[in-house]
């Protein structure tokens, strides 16, 4: 049986579909900066989007899975051939795969003149055979620890599935039961991966300079904190404002903190492709404290903050953080963030910042246009380094 190395050496069409990552990583850049542009256009009055979406509920959707899911297809794509030690998805099966993402982008963008139904349809199926194909190489591939990463992304299908049919039924998103199924496991997603990698990658670049803290291994402490952060989400999906959960928040917030401090993040700060993984980790904790925050102190911190404080800072920087990383080590490159690629990071991290001080201070518009422009440049930027990388054979060492 030939080897993922040797599967990915076969295929002699287009190098862009002879990995995973780099349709997806590369599609889910340029869509994130498109639909911000066509979020802030809309919201100016430049221009109307097409969708049976109202403006702000096509915003989420095309976050969470939009973008989002593209780039978590792109990373469970890359990953699972490293986990089960079969063979990756290349060629015309990973083509159909990335058509059906766009698709489900132009059903939604369009949807204003589709059946609801054609238009769920459409969209649900992307996610629906990505778990399919996923589940099928787990599964024969016997590894099972992995399954809790998919059943992950299956919560993040039903999310898209629920906020489907609340859209259906004229619902919002400020208050979509599917939005807060959908981004608690992109959250508890960030919180078990985040958790594998972030201490394993920086032990690995720690090794090789001068001794001092190491971060902590996975153990039981960890466990616990995941167990609490699941358990906080799970609250929070079911009883958003409530006082109990604000207090789950709090305590998972404060528990993910400490975990953050196990892993030496501090000793990091001279290379960036290391550094920006604990930066981006610090979004979630953070975010769990302004959620709590927004029940407890509802006149000083608005909802708002919280999210944008997991999506924008959470989210956005830790998938950079994961694109930046896997593209480059996938491609044979030294892994190593130049003067560009920081520069990515700079501008992500301006733009969750300014975002969540945008809630903060409703006043200052100025914070708002630096934000979406911070936003379209991050990813324009991405989109001009990596491309050159996706459409030409893995650099040989």
């Amino acid at each position: 049986m030939s080897t993922s190395a040797q599967q990915i050496r076969a295929w002699n069409g287009p190098q862009i579909l002879g990995y995973g990552f780099r349709p997806f990583f590369l599609g889910a850049a340029l869509y994130a900066a498109f639909a911000m542009v066509a979020w802030i256009g809309a919201l100016t009055g430049a221009w109307t989007i097409p969708s049976a979406f109202g403006p702000v509920e096509w915003h989420v959707h095309e976050f969470l899975w939009g973008y989002l899911s593209a780039v978590v297809a792109g990373f469970m794509l890359t990953a699972v051939p490293n986990w089960t030690g079969r063979l990756p998805i290349v060629g015309v099966p990973l083509a159909v795969l990335w058509s059906s993402w766009l698709l489900g982008r132009i059903a939604v963008f369009f949807s204003a003149g589709w059946p609801p139904v054609l238009t769920a349809a459409l969209d649900l199926s992307f996610l629906a055979f990505l778990i399919a194909v996923l589940a099928r190489e787990i599964i024969a591939g016997r590894n099972w620890r992995n399954l809790k990463v998919l059943v992950m992304v299956g919560l993040l299908l039903a999310g898209n599935a629920t906020y489907h049919a609340e859209m259906m039924r004229g619902g919002m998103a400020h208050d979509s039961l599917g939005l807060r199924i959908g981004l608690a496991s992109a959250v508890l997603l960030i919180a078990v991966i985040g958790g594998r990698i972030i201490p394993s990658f920086t032990r690995n670049w720690l090794v090789r300079r001068a001794p001092g803290a190491l971060p902590m291994p996975f153990d039981g402490d960890d466990k616990v904190i995941i167990a609490v952060t699941a358990l906080a989400l799970l609250l929070w999906i079911a009883m958003p404002h409530a006082l109990t959960t604000a207090i789950a928040m709090l305590a998972a917030g404060i528990a993910n903190l400490w975990r953050l401090s196990r892993w030496a993040g501090w000793r990091s700060l001279a290379e960036p492709l290391v550094g920006i993984l604990h930066l981006a980790y610090l979004f979630l904790p953070l975010g769990f404290i302004a959620m709590a925050a927004a029940t407890l102190l509802p006149d000083a911190v608005p909802h708002s903050a919280g999210l944008h404080t997991w999506t924008v800072g959470a989210i956005v920087l830790m998938t950079l953080a994961v694109m930046t990383r896997a593209s480059l080590g996938h491609s044979g490159m030294p892994l190593h963030a130049d003067r560009r690629i920081s520069g990515i990071y700079l501008l992500a991290a301006v733009a969750a910042v300014a975002r969540v001080c945008a809630g903060l201070f409703p006043q200052a518009d100025w914070l708002l246009h630096l934000a979406a422009a911070s936003w379209v440049l991050a990813f324009l930027l991405f989109a001009g380094v990596y491309a050159p990388l996706f459409v030409r054979p893995r650099v040989r060492t």
